[in-house]
């Protein structure tokens, strides 16, 4: 006979014991007997079963107790009461706090035997359930980064990969694509994780403090320097430190970094001693190291200490079917945040998300449904709820989709790029801090796209 399962019996009754333990045993479940509630959460705590079969009347901590104290040991556990006529009420009771059914003695076999496999069936739909989640949520999504796109699953299988090794990882990809989240991702899911991860931001600091805040320094190092100061590389020994933007370190920091990964040991500003040091390295650019070698800004050597693994982020526009999934996401996140029950969108907005290129990423559509789910008075986001940009931009690409002989796809996203941001500057009226913010982009994105595009910002009449 196929085993069906493990069934715990708490009951302070010997003949209960018995006659339950033939008649599942002769179904082909295997038994185990408890006679009191500490017995029972004794078993419990280092094993799961199937079904309990659990009785409310025993002496001592009686059957209400030991469901709560199960349900607080295993929340998913599948619960069967066994309760006399007196005490239906408590039994219905049980079942508000968590039991699947209840059974009164004495009981009918066949009827029992029933309530037994609808419970069975029930853990067994309740375990599907859990597994799929569980794969969905692997599959598409690693620490928050989301997607179920054939390059998504490629950057988290390598992500699993690279998490629990020692290698430096190079993270490269367009503004607002991820690239922190997934350094975030590598350090979690590695032995570091319960070690400090620490973002250095490296192009927002003038290079002394940088160098300062990286390494440290000694007192009276430089002006200023009235007491020891101790450093981020210090601070995270054994964890993880995470350059963002590495491209924008100048030659002199460049070469103090690759000493600190090739010697992993480092001097303090002003100080005559080194300190060892055990830090993962993880850094992230958008900017293309290889060019900046060949014009002589980033250093050949520290390249290739820094690019062990090479993760790259693809762009929202190359990852399109994960824009639905990205909507419900921030629809979910500014929903509560903003205290708002906020279902879903219309089809022509989600065409409309689809289609926009998106050159500030998942940030710039973070920052689009914040706004939306904010000036939405429904449970509907709608095209009014959209940046007028936005909007015009799908306009104008229905009224004008040019060919394949007129603009090749590298043309044609520039093209629309474009659009988008002499949109958002004509609505922002000229003022590109506030345009950046329309587009989700950093203002230092925004201007080097402005440049690159070779947009006139002063003939936006």
């Amino acid at each position: 006979m196929t085993e069906k399962g493990t069934i715990h019996i708490i009951d302070d009754e010997p003949i209960i014991h018995e006659v339950l333990g033939d008649l599942l045993t002769s179904e082909g479940y295997t038994v185990v007997n408890s006679s009191n509630g500490e017995e029972a959460l004794e078993k419990h705590s280092s094993r799961s079963f199937e079904l309990i079969l659990l009785d409310l009347l025993m002496p001592g901590m009686d059957g209400i107790e030991v469901l709560k104290r199960l349900k607080k040991i295993d929340p998913h556990a599948v619960i069967i009461i066994i309760t006399a006529y007196a005490s239906v009420e408590s039994a219905i009771s049980a079942m508000k706090m968590g039991a699947f059914d209840y059974v009164q003695k004495p009981f009918k076999h066949d009827e029992l035997l029933l309530t037994v496999e609808r419970a069975i069936e029930h853990k067994k739909l309740q375990e599907e359930n859990l597994r799929l989640k569980d794969e969905l949520k692997r599959k598409f999504s690693f620490e928050n980064i989301i997607g179920k796109s054939k390059k998504m699953q490629d950057v988290f299988e390598l992500i699993r990969a690279s998490a629990p090794t020692r290698s430096t990882i190079l993270l490269q990809g367009e503004s607002g694509t991820g690239k922190e989240l997934a350094a975030s991702a590598i350090h979690q899911n590695s032995d570091r994780k319960s070690l400090p991860f620490i973002t250095v931001n490296s192009g927002s600091l003038p290079p002394d403090l940088l160098e300062s805040l990286l390494f440290g320094h000694v007192k009276g190092a430089f002006t200023g320097a009235v007491s020891l100061k101790t450093g981020l590389f210090e601070t995270a020994e054994k964890g993880t430190i995470f350059f963002d933007e590495i491209s924008s370190l100048n030659q002199e920091t460049q070469a103090k970094l690759l000493r600190v990964m090739q010697e992993k040991e480092f001097m303090m500003l002003g100080g005559t001693k080194t300190i060892k040091v055990d830090v993962r390295i993880i850094a992230a650019t958008n900017s293309d190291l290889e060019e900046l070698i060949r014009q002589q800004k980033f250093r050949q050597d520290l390249f290739y200490r820094l690019n062990v693994i090479k993760i790259e982020l693809p762009p929202l526009r190359e990852r399109k079917e994960d824009i639905p999934l990205l909507v419900r996401h921030f629809l979910n996140v500014y929903g509560k945040e903003n205290k708002k029950k906020v279902e879903s969108i219309t089809e022509d907005v989600l065409e409309i998300l689809v289609n926009y290129a998106w050159p500030g990423n998942i940030r710039e559509l973070e920052n689009m449904i914040e706004r939306a789910v904010v000036l939405t008075k429904t449970k509907l986001i709608t095209r009014e709820n959209l940046p007028p940009f936005l909007v015009s931009a799908q306009e104008e690409r229905g009224a004008f989709t040019p060919s394949s002989q007129e603009l090749n796809l590298k043309e044609h996203l520039q093209s629309f790029q474009k659009n988008a941001i002499i949109s958002a500057l004509k609505e922002s009226k000229g003022i590109q801090k506030k345009a950046a913010g329309i587009l989700g982009v950093k203002p230092t994105t925004l201007n080097e796209m402005i440049k690159r595009l070779k947009i006139d910002v002063f003939d936006l009449s």
